[in-house]
């Protein structure tokens, strides 16, 4: 099954608190911190609310 690398490339600061939720749940902290998802619908969904803030890579595993 795929994975998903997410990988924070701008700053939460001055976000609206939606947004700075979903960062938080996914489990990224602070600029360039990455964390590997599943690649699923639910992981999908965050990652379109906060595509302006994040990179994604596919990763084989």
């Amino acid at each position: 099954m795929a994975q998903l690398k997410i990988t924070l490339r701008r700053s939460v600061a001055h976000r609206i608190p939606e947004q700075r939720k979903v960062v938080k749940e996914l489990g990224l902290g602070r600029v360039s911190s990455s964390v590997v998802k599943p690649d699923n619908a639910a992981t999908r969904g965050a990652i379109v609310k906060i595509a302006h803030l994040v990179s994604v890579e596919v990763v084989e595993g």
